[in-house]
């Protein structure tokens, strides 16, 4: 083995450059100019090359397009809302059925809850081995009193009733 101290350590500074379309450090800014500075990191990405007449009217027009559109600076506050039920098979979100996520977690819930002795909602079938069998049953016959949830990203949601499911 070579001696540590004999070993040469090579040590280099990576110096980040800043781009171009930055403004320095010093230089107050009294207006948000993200604007501007977008539209020069877009024309600096086409500038890197000559461009035909043809091209830069086509960039001039695109840049005008960007200066026109409306800079959006807070997304307003959406407030939850439920969604009526407009009738028996009128879901408004999702399938008109269950899905199977929805499906195992109903029986996985009703299973327990008649593992742990909660009462039956049907008369308990003869080829039922356990809880999880009379769960089935019972979602088979829609005699769970249950409502399912379902929401939308923007949180608006509709609750559904399990016997509107097809």
């Amino acid at each position: 083995m070579s001696d540590p101290e004999e070993a040469e350590v090579e040590i280099t500074e990576e110096i980040e450059e800043e781009p171009d379309f930055v403004r320095p450090a010093g230089e107050e800014v009294s207006e948000d100019t993200s604007m501007e500075d977008a539209i020069n990191a877009y024309r600096k990405i086409f500038e890197t090359k000559e461009l035909t007449d043809e091209e830069r009217a086509e960039l001039d027009k695109k840049i005008k397009e960007m200066e026109q559109r409306e800079i959006i600076d807070v997304d307003p506050i959406h407030q939850a809302v439920e969604i009526p039920l407009a009738g028996k098979g009128k879901i408004a979100i999702g399938p008109p059925t269950l899905t199977r996520f929805e499906k195992a977690r109903i029986l996985g819930a009703r299973a327990l809850q008649l593992s742990q002795g909660a009462p039956p909602f049907i008369s308990i079938p003869p080829d039922a081995r356990t809880s999880l069998d009379i769960a089935l049953k019972e979602l088979e016959d829609r005699a769970i009193p249950i409502v399912i949830r379902r929401r939308l990203p923007n949180g608006d949601y509709q609750n559904i009733p399990i016997d509107y499911f097809n």
